[in-house]
Order: structure tokens, then C-alpha cells, then sequence
């Protein structure tokens, strides 16, 4: 098996479900496996900043052209890895490729390098195939995909014809940010219909006052736990009186495109349909006016 050095949550999570997580020898800050495997990327962001602070160091970081994260070239090198897992989707969530690729010329190594881009359901399901083609292991790859899918299938059938509310997912709390990529798709095979958000799109920023009507607000931070989920959405309940609210652990089940996305579905549809599907296991999910504990 090759060594792999994930620089990536998604591809991390993609190669533990794949069983590989004995071959991983680097992944980020991040990461699931960050205390048993060298962690070889860190972010550049402060700790401490409060959403709208946050928002502005990216702002001003990207307006400056300096890098969000910070990659470790010495301990990637000395880790001798034979495959590299990044991607390109976002530059604000994860070391860009191109930032891979120059690193790699630069130490020397000639380590294959998968870039993930995926932008709508289908293309998680195929990332996992492709880096179970890359690692050595592809019918590993073909029957976990087949499984993801037909977990999302069995969501979408026992939503049936229930009435559907209309569910605003909010990325970002301060500024507001309407979601892309595939939490369209999230939404409506959770049984909701989604308001706001383009299918393979980019997330935008909205003032408050333009956000569009909904049913129920899902406050899904980008790269925040249920806890911060939970702590913003008091904030948003100020903004939006009245409407119901979900918090949920987005960082590990709406924008990290691996297997945990069919746990956000999952998820999400006992939220919204709560009478039809088992709840889910503690810390995905919750209402937080609603729920207790």
C-alpha cells in the first residue's frame, strides 16, 4: 500500500472508511487522526476571532495574496509519502493543489497527487472511488460509494411524500453566506427544499435583510463543531424571530465532502421529519430551543 499523506479532512475521512487509516504518515490540523499522525499543514488564522473577525482576516488575506494555511515542506519531505490527497474546491478551507504541487517539486519528491474538486453529490461519490483506485484498493472504493449511495437513497425514499418545508442553511453567521456545491442536493434528499443556495455554485455573501423566506434555518458554519452551531445560532434567532432553527456539526457532516455528508443527511432529515427517521447519534444535531442537553 502507498504512504499517504491526506492534506485534507475530507480525503482523511475517505481513506479511514476506506481502511487505510494505518497507511496515512500526514494530515492536517484538522484531522481526525491528527493526534497518531504528523500533522504537516496548519492554519495561518488566529485563534479566538469571533465570526465577523474571521471573515475579515480572510478578506484582507486574500486581498493581500498570502496563503490561509501553512504547509510544513521539511516534514513532508522527511515523511516520504508515495500518494498526496488535496484539492482545489476552496482556498479559504484547504491547501490549494497548485500549493501542493509546488512543494513537491521543490522537496524533491515524485509522490502522486490527487487533487478533489468535488462540487455536487455524485463527485464525493466519486472521490472515494478515485482514491481507492489511487491507494491500490478500488473495489474497496466501488462498494463503500455503493453503500453511501444507497444510504441517501433510503433518505430520499422515507421522506416520500411529506410535506417539505423550506430550509435557508446559513455557511457563515457574520456576514450571512447562502451555501453551493452539493447542500442543495443535502437539503432535498433530507426532505426540505432548499432556499437561497445554488446547486455546484459558490457560497455568497447576503445582507440580512435580502435573505429569502423560509420554514427553517439550518446554521451550519463552515468548518465549525455542533457546539459553535449551537452557540451562533442564538444570534441568528435575534436576526430571524420566529423561525425554527437546526444547529449542526458542519464541519464534519455538511461542507467536508466525504462519508460524514450521508450522516449530515441523515441527520437533517430526522430534524426536519423527526416522526419518520431514528435520531441520530448525540452531537450531529440539534434544536437548540427545542432540545435539551
Amino acid at each position: 500500500m502507498p504512504r499517504i499523506a491526506s492534506l485534507l479532512p475530507a480525503a482523511t475521512e475517505i481513506v479511514r472508511a476506506l481502511g487505510l487509516a494505518d497507511d496515512l504518515v500526514a494530515v492536517t490540523f484538522e484531522c481526525s487522526l491528527r493526534d497518531r499522525v504528523p500533522v504537516v499543514v496548519d492554519t495561518a488564522i488566529p485563534d479566538g476571532l469571533s465570526p465577523a473577525e474571521i471573515d475579515a482576516w480572510v478578506r484582507d488575506r486574500t486581498a493581500a495574496g498570502l496563503p490561509m494555511y501553512e504547509l510544513d515542506r521539511v516534514a513532508l519531505a522527511a515523511l516520504k509519502p508515495d500518494l498526496i490527497l488535496t484539492q482545489d474546491l476552496c482556498r479559504v478551507c484547504a491547501l490549494p493543489a497548485g500549493t501542493v504541487e509546488d512543494a513537491c517539486r521543490a522537496i524533491g519528491t515524485d509522490a502522486a497527487v490527487v487533487s478533489l474538486d468535488p462540487r455536487y453529490l455524485s463527485d464525493v461519490f466519486f472521490d472515494v472511488e478515485t482514491v481507492a483506485a489511487a491507494a491500490g484498493v478500488p473495489q474497496v472504493g466501488r462498494e463503500l460509494a455503493w453503500s453511501l449511495r444507497r444510504r441517501v437513497d433510503v433518505v430520499s425514499h422515507g421522506v416520500g411524500d411529506r410535506p417539505r418545508p423550506r430550509v435557508l442553511v446559513l455557511e457563515w453567521t457574520d456576514p450571512p453566506f447562502l451555501p453551493g456545491h452539493w447542500v442543495p442536493e443535502f437539503v432535498r434528499h433530507a426532505g426540505g427544499i432548499p432556499v437561497g443556495s445554488i446547486d455546484g455554485g459558490r457560497s455568497v455573501s447576503i445582507p440580512w435583510e435580502d435573505l429569502p423566506a423560509a420554514d427553517v434555518v439550518v446554521v451550519a458554519p463552515c468548518g465549525f463543531g455542533l457546539d459553535a452551531a449551537v452557540e451562533q445560532s442564538a444570534a441568528v434567532a435575534e436576526r430571524l424571530p420566529g423561525l425554527p432553527i437546526v444547529a449542526i456539526d458542519s464541519a464534519n457532516y455538511v461542507v467536508q465532502a466525504g462519508p460524514g455528508l450521508v450522516d449530515g443527511i441523515e441527520a437533517l432529515a430526522w430534524a426536519l421529519h423527526p416522526d419518520a427517521f431514528p435520531a441520530p447519534p448525540p452531537g450531529r444535531i440539534a434544536r437548540p430551543f427545542v432540545d435539551k442537553g
